[in-house]
C-alpha cells in the first residue's frame, strides 16, 4: 500500500520492452535506503516488484496487463518518474490509502497558473470519472491530489508550488498521457451497492450462493 506523497524523482536507466510487456531499470538517491528484493514501488503510480537492485538502481518487469492500463509502455531512457516506497507501518499517513493498482489513464488538457499554484485538466473515461466527487481524492502519476472540478469529461486539480517541484507533473504538456488510480474506498462501496447486479458472464459459473438478502435473511445485517 501507498499514501501517493511521491518520496523522490527519479531516472529510467534502460528499457527493455516487447510488444506487450517490459522490464525497465529505474536509477534515484532516496528511496534505495532500505530497499530489497521483491519490495514493492510505485513508479508514476504504478506498483512494481524489485527483481534487481544495485546501490543506486533497481529493475522491475512490467507485465502484459500493466501496459494495457498504464503510460509506462510509453518510457524511455532518461524519462523522469515519480516514485514511492510501499508505506510503512509506523509511518505517516500524508495522503490517501493507494494501492498501486491503477485504474486507466488520461490525457493532459491544459495548465493555468492562479497565482502561486496551477490547475491541471484531464480528460479520462465515464468509467473512472464516475468514482470521483469534488474535494475527493485520485492518483496522478503517483501524486495524491485532491479533485477540485469534476464533470462527464474531465476533472481538475490544483497544485500548489511544493507538490509542483517535488513531482514530474508539471514537466509535461498537453496531451500527455498520465496514469489515474480512484479512491478505493468509492470502488467497494459501488460494488456492494450493486453486488446483487453482478450476473457471471456466459459460459461461467456463479461464484457462490452468497447474497446481500442471504446475509440479511441470516442475522449478519
Amino acid at each position: 500500500m501507498f499514501t501517493g506523497i511521491v518520496e523522490e524523482i527519479g531516472t529510467v536507466v534502460s528499457v527493455s520492452q516487447s510488444t506487450k510487456d517490459a522490464r525497465l531499470t529505474l536509477q534515484g538517491n532516496l528511496i534505495f535506503e532500505d530497499m530489497h528484493i521483491g519490495d514493492s514501488i510505485a513508479v508514476n503510480g504504478v506498483c512494481l516488484t524489485v527483481t534487481e537492485k544495485t546501490l543506486n538502481t533497481f529493475t522491475a518487469d512490467v507485465m502484459p496487463e500493466t501496459m494495457r492500463r498504464s503510460s509506462l509502455g510509453k518510457l524511455s531512457k532518461g524519462s523522469r518518474v515519480n516514485m514511492e516506497r510501499a508505506m510503512a507501518a509506523n509511518g505517516r499517513f500524508g495522503g490517501h490509502i493507494v494501492s498501486g493498482h491503477i485504474d486507466g489513464t488520461g490525457e493532459i488538457g491544459s495548465f493555468v497558473k492562479e497565482n502561486n499554484a496551477v490547475w491541471v485538466t484531464i480528460y479520462t473515461s465515464e468509467k473512472i470519472l464516475k468514482y470521483m466527487i469534488e474535494k475527493g481524492s485520485i492518483t496522478i502519476d503517483g501524486i495524491s491530489l485532491t479533485v477540485a472540478y469534476v464533470d462527464s469529461r474531465c476533472f481538475k486539480v490544483s497544485l500548489i508550488p511544493h507538490t509542483a517541484s517535488n513531482t514530474t507533473l508539471l514537466t509535461k504538456k498537453a496531451g500527455d498521457i498520465v496514469n489515474l488510480e480512484n479512491d478505493i474506498v468509492g470502488k467497494y462501496i459501488d460494488k456492494l451497492l450493486h453486488f446483487e447486479d453482478a450476473k457471471p458472464e456466459d459460459g461461467e459459473a456463479a461464484t457462490g450462493g452468497i447474497s446481500i438478502d442471504f446475509l440479511a435473511k441470516n442475522g449478519f445485517l
